[in-house]
C-alpha cells in the first residue's frame, strides 16, 4: 500500500475547495435539466436558430461486484431477488444532476436467479443494471478484461439487459452490424460519441466467427473509430479505455504513451479525441491534461468488495475511487472543437460496512469527525492531483 502524506493532501484539497468557491457562478448553481426532459427553452441566436448549448458529463470508475457485494444487494432485495439501488444512493444527486452521466461495467451478467460469481470469473446479477439506471446513468463501457468471462453469452446477457432498462452500451457487441454503430447521446445541443476498447480479455478468445464483439485497445482503430465518429457528425468524442497496472498509482509506459498518442492526433487542426476516461487499475489514478485534452488515467473500483492486492493483504484503496464531472461548453467558431471550460472531481469510496458508495465531501460535511472517510478523501485527492492537475484547473466538485 502506498504511504499517505495526509498534511500535504489535505493542503491540496484545501486549496482546492477555496478554488472551486471562488470560481462558482450562478448559471452552476442551477441543475441541468436531465436527457429528454423538455427544460426552460433553449436560447435564440441573433439569427434566430436556437443557439449552442453547453453540458456537463459526469464518468465513474469499475463496478466490479464481488461475492459480499452481491450478498449485500440480496440482503437490501425486499424479494428473493438482487437490489442494487441502495448502494448507488449515495451519488445518485450528482450522477443524475449531469447532463449525461457514464459509468465502466466491468463484469457481465449471468441468467436470471443465478447462479452468480465474483473473482476470478464474474457474473454479476442483472440487476446491477437497474440499480446504475436508477442512479442517473445514461449508459457505460463494457470493454474490460472480464467482457468474456463467460463467453458470448454473457456478453449478450449484459447487453440485453441494458437494452431493457435503457441503458447505453460502447465496447462490446452481440452483432456485426451493433459493432460498426457508433454509440451517441444528445447532451446540451451536443452530439456526444462514446468509444470503448479493452486491452485484453484475460486470454479468453473472441467467440468464433465474431471478431468484433470486443473492442481491442490498438492505437490506429481507436483512432479511426474517434475520426469516423466526427465524420458522421459526433460535436465531442469520448473514449473509455481499460488499460493500466492494477494496484498501482502511477500510470505506466503505455498508458503514458497511448494517451500522447490518442491527444496528439487531430483532423484538419482539430482533436480526434475530446476526453480520455481510464478504468482497471483498482485504485484512483491521476488526471492530467495532456495536447490541450484531459486524461483520467483511472477513475478507481466504484463498486468492488473485499480487495487483496498483489502482495495478498486485504487493501482498501481497492473501494477508493474518483467520479469525474466535465463542463464542455460550445466552439467560438464552426469546426472548433468543444472546449472542457471546468474540470472537476469527487472522491468517493465504497463503505464496505455499509455497502454503500460514499460521496465524501458531502459525507464529511455531515460526519466531519469520520477518520476513514478523511483518509480515503486524503489518498485519493493526492492520487488525482499527481501528475499537476491542479495547475491546469482541476478542482474538488462543490
Amino acid at each position: 500500500m502506498t504511504t499517505r502524506t495526509r498534511p500535504r493532501a489535505v493542503a491540496l484539497l484545501s486549496a482546492l475547495l477555496l478554488s472551486a468557491a471562488a470560481g462558482c457562478s450562478a448559471a452552476g448553481d442551477t441543475a441541468p435539466a436531465r436527457l429528454g426532459d423538455s427544460g426552460p427553452p433553449a436560447p435564440s441566436s441573433a439569427g434566430g436558430a436556437p443557439a449552442a448549448k453547453g453540458f456537463t458529463l459526469v464518468a465513474s470508475g469499475d463496478v466490479l461486484p464481488h461475492t459480499s457485494v452481491i450478498q449485500r444487494a440480496a440482503n437490501d432485495a425486499q424479494d428473493d431477488g438482487y437490489d442494487f439501488r441502495p448502494m448507488f444512493s449515495g451519488v445518485k444527486a450528482l450522477v443524475s444532476g449531469a447532463d449525461l452521466a457514464l459509468c465502466h461495467m466491468e463484469t457481465i451478467y449471468g441468467e436470471e436467479g443465478g447462479p452468480f460469481s465474483g473473482y476470478p470469473a464474474f457474473k454479476s446479477p442483472p440487476e446491477v443494471a437497474d440499480g446504475l439506471k436508477d442512479a442517473g446513468y445514461d449508459g457505460c463501457s463494457t470493454a474490460s478484461n472480464h467482457t468474456l468471462d463467460d463467453g458470448a453469452a454473457g456478453l449478450r446477457r449484459t447487453l440485453d439487459r441494458f437494452d431493457k432498462v435503457g441503458l447505453g452500451h460502447a465496447g462490446s457487441a452481440r452483432t456485426a452490424a451493433e459493432a460498426a454503430k457508433v454509440t451517441t447521446y444528445t447532451a446540451g445541443s451536443a452530439k456526444v460519441a462514446h468509444l470503448a476498447y479493452t486491452y485484453d480479455t484475460n486470454g479468453y478468445p473472441l467467440p468464433d466467427g465474431q471478431p468484433w464483439a470486443v473492442n481491442l485497445m490498438k492505437q490506429d482503430k481507436i483512432i479511426a473509430d474517434a475520426r469516423a465518429a466526427r465524420k458522421a457528425g459526433a460535436d465531442v468524442v469520448l473514449v473509455s479505455v481499460h488499460w493500466g497496472t492494477e494496484w498501482q498509482t502511477e500510470p505506466d509506459g503505455t498508458q503514458l504513451s497511448l494517451g500522447r498518442a490518442l491527444t496528439a492526433s487531430q483532423t484538419d487542426g482539430r482533436p480526434d479525441i475530446d476526453l480520455i476516461i481510464g478504468t482497471h487499475a483498482h485504485i484512483p489514478q491521476p488526471y492530467e491534461k495532456v495536447n490541450g485534452t484531459w486524461i483520467v488515467y483511472g477513475m478507481g473500483d466504484q463498486v468492488a468488495g473485499e480487495m487483496f492486492n498483489y502482495t495478498g493483504a486485504r487493501d482498501m484503496r481497492g473501494n477508493y475511487g474518483s467520479i469525474g464531472r466535465f463542463t464542455f461548453a460550445p466552439p467560438a467558431a464552426a469546426g472548433q472543437r468543444w472546449q472542457v471550460t471546468k474540470a472537476e472531481f469527487v472522491p468517493q469510496m465504497m463503505d464496505l460496512s455499509a455497502g454503500r458508495v460514499v460521496h465524501l465531501p458531502d459525507a464529511l460535511a455531515k460526519d466531519p469527525g469520520r477518520e476513514d472517510y478523511e483518509a480515503a478523501r486524503d489518498e485519493i485527492t493526492e492520487a488525482v492531483l499527481s501528475r499537476g492537475a491542479a495547475k491546469d484547473g482541476l478542482a474538488v466538485a462543490r
